[in-house]
């Protein structure tokens, strides 16, 4: 009787995935003069003034006047630096400690009033819900400084003038709109099975959002609290006014404003302030700058 040996089958090889290729016109518009024109102008535009920043930060009033481009390595100097921080005319350190508690505050009550709004409006097919969320895109394209005075009237009205507990509804009230945009157009990318499967396990509406659709929603989250700390952080124009020098409360930009209104002309302690206000919101975007695009592009696509 005869033994036959076994066939090897030949094992199949994994199919490789196709890397999609670039057409002609593709790589001609990369390559295109216009385009490398346009992204120059912009880069020197974007960067000079923070050249201009840094660079003066650490030299002498002299320096600065004479040659505000050079970069004497010979002749730059912390002691402006030092001097800004220790300074108790624009209290830096104290602007850092009230801006951070006026981020947090106005972050954690707009998640938390955005959040279950938009997942109303999402959720909902009725006309008169989409108007809701079309009266919030409304609030998007009224400018801030314009109803800066309105606001006022109404914070005197209620007894919030001149008070931190004023500012922060202001900003809260502020931060919504684009808020509710982006989480109703996350939301919607998420199955609506989701939320039957949970109906059906006994969840509730409020249940099924905080601790099944919330989660899912990370990178719209991400991407509104970092939009909203830039915004507020960067923020002159309401603390300003609504925040009078009388409350004893200065975030990071009233405070520089307050001490260089004094000193407009000392250069060594206009450069060096502006350099503290503006280096935390800079090294921060840089830092979180993928998760704002990943945050703005996720829900553009559905599936």
């Amino acid at each position: 009787m005869a033994v036959t040996e076994p066939k090897i089958r030949p094992r199949p090889r994994p199919a490789t995935t196709a890397v999609p290729e670039v057409s002609a016109s593709e790589r001609r518009e990369a390559r295109s003069p216009l385009r490398l024109v346009l992204l120059g102008l912009l880069f020197v535009v974007m960067v000079v003034p923070l050249y201009l920043l840094v660079v003066n930060a650490f030299k002498s009033q002299q320096d600065i006047l004479d040659s505000p481009f050079s970069l004497p390595l010979d002749g730059l100097t912390f002691a402006h630096m030092s001097a800004a921080l220790d300074s108790p005319q624009y209290n830096v350190i104290g602007g850092y400690g009230f801006t951070l508690f006026l981020v947090v505050t106005v972050d954690v009550l707009c998640i938390a009033l955005a959040g279950p709004a938009a997942y109303a409006i999402a959720r909902s097919l009725r006309k008169r819900t989409q108007l809701v969320l079309l009266y919030f895109l409304a609030g998007t394209f009224v400018p801030g400084a314009a109803v800066i005075i309105p606001v006022i009237y109404v914070l005197r009205e209620v007894g919030l003038a001149n008070t931190v507990t004023g500012l922060i509804a202001h900003d809260v009230a502020s931060t919504l709109p684009v808020s509710i945009f982006l989480f109703v157009g996350f939301i919607r990318t998420i199955p609506v099975d989701i939320d039957h499967a949970a109906t059906i396990d006994g969840a509730g509406r409020y249940r099924t959002f905080w601790t099944i659709i919330f989660p899912l929603m990370r990178p719209a989250v991400v991407t509104v609290l970092i939009l909203n700390s830039i915004g507020i952080w960067n923020d002159f124009v309401s603390p300003q006014i609504l925040l009078s020098p009388s409350s004893g409360h200065y975030t990071v930009t009233t405070a520089i404003y307050a001490g260089i209104s004094q000193y407009s002309t000392d250069l060594t302690k206009v450069f060096p302030n502006l350099l503290l206000a503006v280096a935390p919101v800079i090294i921060f975007f840089l830092y979180m700058q993928r998760h704002i695009i990943s945050g703005l592009t996720v829900g553009a696509v559905k599936g």
